[in-house]
């Protein structure tokens, strides 16, 4: 999958990374320029740099950073076809439905193929990804981008409504994933597809809880058993070093010099008024028209009259209040991308053995898992 030398090189596709909320794929072509907000780019100029380079615009207005593609960034930046698995939905369901190296999955809903991508690095060469959709002109940019990815050796991607005509593999699947507008028209279908020597498993992504109901009701008529149904949010904190809090008694302390000093303010700002009141009274009336507007310095300067008291903003701080300890505090950051959607998981338990009269073993066989 996707190109794996250090260096960006012709025809690579390389993930752009502008700011948190912008993040775009870029197919490297020479003789093409890439143009943002944050400046003007030549493909020419990013072939030879080593991947996660900071690049700086040819015209000086700001700068990108160009990235190996990963499933986790090709998530975030592929273009939709349809609505996306994000990050959050994606590692929930590969971890429920135990999919590994080695698994052979199947994919009902190819889309725009955020989860294709994650599935076919989790299963690797050993195993295999068979993906079905029904769309045909999204089937053909979905298989365009898996073999512009090197994904064609891992996936199978086939033009096909499974709900219909069901799948073109049966008694070999590992897990089955359904993200269908009706999934419960496949889950038949799905148990076909599925192997009945060892547990195996299935989940349907439903946007509503009347899908999730009536998927049920079509998981239950097809023999699966322990379902279950989840929804996935995912709300990341962000760790901060920030000062020690005061004691209460500090703070106690503070409040009150900090009425303390207010109050001393106020009564030098009446003394202070006060004063000026006193000494305008004793200056003649041709004086006082003639000072108009002299600013206080001048009046200062000759000594006609002692400099008002400082007035400082912000009162002294006390030496109980230094304190260079630190305190580890929690924030929450915004959601990672996501969608209000349900996760309907379930497993098929394999078909026991049974010993016909002539001693002799019908049907399957169980193994572990």
């Amino acid at each position: 999958m996707w190109p794996t030398q250090r260096e960006v090189a012709a025809g690579d596709v390389v993930i752009i990374w502008q700011t948190r909320e912008l993040i775009q794929p870029l197919l490297i072509t020479p003789g093409k320029d890439f143009n943002s907000r944050f400046g003007h780019y030549r493909h020419s100029d990013l072939i030879g740099i080593p991947y996660g380079s900071k690049v700086t615009s040819r015209n000086g207005r700001g700068f990108i950073h160009v990235l190996r593609p990963t499933p986790e960034l090709w998530t975030m930046a592929l273009p939709h076809r349809t609505q996306i698995l994000y990050l959050a939905d994606i590692a929930f369901i590969t971890s429920w439905l135990d999919i590994r190296c080695g698994s052979r999955v199947i994919e009902a809903g190819t889309g725009s193929g955020s989860f294709s991508h994650s599935i076919a690095r989790t299963v690797g060469p050993r195993g295999h990804l068979y993906s079905y959709e029904f769309h045909e002109a999204r089937a053909e940019m979905a298989r365009e981008e898996f073999v512009r990815h090197g994904m064609q050796d891992i996936v199978t991607l086939t033009h096909h409504n499974v709900c219909k005509d069901g799948f073109t593999v049966e008694n070999m699947a590992d897990a089955v994933f359904l993200d269908l507008p009706a999934p419960w028209e496949a889950v038949g279908h799905a148990k076909k597809a599925l192997r009945k020597d060892r547990l195996t498993r299935i989940c349907c992504f439903s946007p509503c809880m009347e899908q999730v109901l009536r998927a049920v009701n079509a998981l239950n008529e097809a023999g699966f058993t322990d379902i279950c149904m989840y929804e996935t949010l995912l709300r990341p904190h962000e760790v901060q070093q920030l000062p020690t809090p005061l004691s209460l008694d500090n703070v106690v302390s503070k409040l009150k010099r900090l009425e303390k000093f207010r109050e001393e303010k106020r009564l030098r700002q009446i003394a202070n008024s006060k004063r000026k009141r006193e000494e305008d009274s004793d200056i003649p009336e041709p004086d006082k028209r003639a000072r108009i507007g002299e600013p206080d310095t001048a009046r200062d300067e000759g000594g006609s009259r002692p400099p008002l008291i400082s007035d400082p903003h912000i009162p002294p701080k006390a030496d109980d209040e230094v304190n260079e300890a630190t305190v580890s505090w929690s924030r929450v950051c915004h959601e990672v991308r996501g969608h209000t959607s349900y996760l309907t998981f379930a497993r098929l338990v394999p078909y026991p053995a049974e010993t016909s009269s002539n001693g002799e073993t019908e049907g399957l066989t169980t193994t572990s898992e």
